[in-house]
């Protein structure tokens, strides 16, 4: 039953910080090479000046609500989940809203910010932020801003679609060239 939880929430924390990352921040490879072990753990911060561009370009790209509105949804999705993996009761649902109630006390936008300046100064040189800052406050880069978001929920919700009529698809067909596995299934299924 903890697991469950734990996988949850891990699940949770990890889509927030998929979806916090902008389209361009995933598609770039790294503009420093890798730390080397002795320094793992200690992040070295970027200069004030860069950490300035960093967060000027968040603001820009509109990162932070898009943070806020991640940390919503995601929520919405994970309540249901977390607590069926709970045994019934009535104390499921004040749990979950007392979990998520600690959970925001203590995970906010702007924890998500600071942790994204020094990933953002690992992928992208000086130069590379102040290149976004100047494209994100022309008229295309702030079209981007505005349309990235439907674009990538409707991108999502057609590749979940086409994902399960794939699924559908495939399972029909191994089916039917494999009549013994059908059978199986259904004599599982009494």
């Amino acid at each position: 039953m903890k697991r469950i939880a734990v996988v949850g929430i891990s699940l949770f924390l990890g889509c927030i910080a998929l979806h916090a990352q902008t389209a361009p921040a995933s598609q770039n490879p790294p503009a420093k090479s890798a730390p080397s072990s002795a320094n793992q753990g200690a992040e070295k911060m970027p200069s004030p000046a860069k950490q300035a561009d960093i967060r000027k370009l968040l603001e820009l790209t509109g990162a932070t609500t898009t943070m806020e509105l991640t940390m919503q949804n995601m929520e919405k999705s994970i309540k249901p989940m977390l607590a069926n993996s709970l045994p019934p009761g009535d104390y499921r649902e004040t749990l979950v809203n007392l979990f998520f109630e600690k959970f925001h006390s203590k995970m906010d936008v702007q924890k998500l910010v600071e942790l994204a300046v020094p990933l953002y100064d690992k992928y992208y040189t000086d130069e590379d932020i102040k290149g976004l800052i100047r494209f994100y406050q022309t008229p295309l880069g702030q079209k981007t801003v505005k349309a990235l978001p439907s674009l990538m929920g409707e991108l999502t919700e057609a590749g979940q679609k086409m994902g399960q009529d794939f699924a559908r698809q495939s399972m029909l067909e191994v089916m039917a060239e494999h009549p013994e596995l059908e059978k199986a299934l259904e004599d599982a299924q009494k």
